[in-house]
């Protein structure tokens, strides 16, 4: 049974509570960086990312430099994570769309964001939340695992459904809170396999909700 919406803004609200200082885990030092590091976190960990994306950066810092690689040379940088092939080429792809279209420069928009390869609407919202400061609720596996969990949405709930429901119940300002907090929630407490969440009782209390 899904929880109201008044209930469903308590859970998420103590979640935040529980980690009020989260901040991104992945390394990034401008708008560039931001987006291939969040291209490269697709099926794996950030802190894989992190090892694999200094020296990445370090040879290609620049969306020119990227797009002047082969996807061979690319791939040696990032061949410790999942999938770098494929990734190899969309980060090709992607640096080249921004030297051709936007100049070199990353673009703030969902629309145009969306229009470089690899990068999906998770993606961007990540880029416009964390780099741009745009409100916009990126769900990834763990914002959409924890919001099953508890009953915030149907079990049957696309991400899509998942973002839009958030987005009504919450605030814009607390959007980009809300998905720090629930991915640090999922990584140490609401597990995929033996969750945690019943040693929380502040999070069934609705006394105050």
């Amino acid at each position: 049974m899904v929880l109201s919406q008044k209930r469903a803004r308590h859970v998420i609200r103590e979640i935040i509570a529980l980690f009020p200082d989260a901040q991104p885990s992945l390394n990034f030092r401008n708008h560039f960086e931001l987006l291939i590091a969040v291209l490269l976190s697709a099926q794996t960990t950030d802190a894989a990312v992190n090892k694999a994306t200094p020296s990445l950066f370090a040879a290609f810092p620049t969306p020119e430099a990227m797009a002047a690689a082969s996807e061979n040379e690319l791939a040696k940088y990032i061949a410790t994570l999942g999938l770098y092939r494929n990734k190899a080429k969309f980060m090709k792809k992607c640096a080249q769309q921004l030297v051709d279209d936007f100049g070199g420069v990353v673009p703030s928009t969902r629309a145009e964001l969306e229009s470089l390869a690899g990068v999906g609407r998770k993606t961007a919202n990540v880029v416009m939340s964390v780099g741009f400061g745009i409100p916009a609720f990126a769900v990834d596996t763990h914002v959409e695992r924890i919001c099953k969990h508890h009953d915030i949405v149907k079990k049957s709930s696309t991400p899509r459904e998942v973002e839009d429901y958030v987005c009504a119940i919450l605030p814009p300002e607390e959007w980009l809170a809300a998905h720090q907090a629930m991915i640090y929630f999922g990584r140490a407490i609401c597990h995929p396999k033996n969750p945690e969440c019943h040693e929380y009782p502040q999070l069934y209390n609705f006394s105050n909700a």
